[in-house]
């Protein structure tokens, strides 16, 4: 397999590309490499994913799990988005990596089957606006599988208003998850959760624990959920920590 550099060294674990100063990113393979047997799908989506950015990959319906890209992708489309990739040299900004940069569609919101969880609460139908939250990474994740909408996600989570004050949590008690204790399992994308809670996991890769900042737009709103011990216009804040996709 040709090798990152011209001199045919072998390829680095992290599937970087190189770049000279002043120069446009290249990449380590030939496309006579990858039209023969060289170079499987999966390495092609995995150097995708880990070097293009999110609006790429989404444009190129690349998001999701490897096993899953692999499944729905063919040889010539992931030959062809790599081309493209290093033609227009959208690349993953890692300054910008911490924030969402764009916004998806609202979606109309439905009950979710879990209604013990705040976060599973209907919130309005939303028009196409800016983001509405923030992102902090807490915990990188593998950088490769991102949930695509519709998928099926597992979180721990913890809930707090502005000052602290915690109102919702699904961590077991002590911090510690045994095998009592389980995650928070919804489709993501589809109005299951606020608004806030869609759009940012759709930005975390698996394993990745961040802290989301969300704007009461993107939450309850206006009304709040009194029930849920959450004020009128209340920007919500969460550590959430993405542990499947499926």
């Amino acid at each position: 397999m040709r090798g990152w550099s011209e001199n045919s060294h072998a390829i680095s674990k992290d599937r970087s590309f190189p770049q000279t100063s002043m120069a446009a990113k290249k990449g380590p393979w030939s496309v006579q490499d990858l039209q023969g047997d060289r170079v499987s799908k999966k390495e092609i989506i995995q150097l995708l994913q880990q070097q293009a950015s999110h609006q790429f990959l989404e444009e190129q319906k690349l998001l999701g799990s490897l096993k899953n890209v692999a499944k729905t992708s063919t040889k010539d489309h992931l030959v062809k988005s790599y081309e493209l990739l290093l033609k227009n040299q959208k690349f993953k900004d890692d300054k910008a990596e911490n924030v969402q940069s764009k916004p998806s569609k609202g979606v109309g919101k439905k009950p979710a089957a879990d209604s013990k969880s705040t976060v599973a609460t209907a919130a309005p139908p939303v028009v196409e606006e800016p983001p509405k939250y923030s992102k902090s990474v807490l915990k990188r994740g593998d950088k490769l599988s991102y949930p695509q909408r519709g998928d099926t996600v597992a979180c721990w989570y913890k809930g707090m208003l502005e000052d602290g004050t915690v109102f919702d949590s699904n961590l077991p008690a002590g911090g510690r998850k045994g095998k009592s204790a389980k995650p928070l399992t919804f489709k993501v994308g589809v109005g299951k959760v606020i608004k806030g809670w869609d759009e940012a996991l759709m930005t975390m890769s698996n394993g990745e624990k961040a802290r989301l900042e969300i704007e009461s737009e993107w939450a309850y709103g206006k009304k709040g959920l009194p029930d849920g011990k959450i004020p009128p216009n209340a920007k919500l804040i969460f550590e959430v920590e993405l542990v499947s996709i499926e």
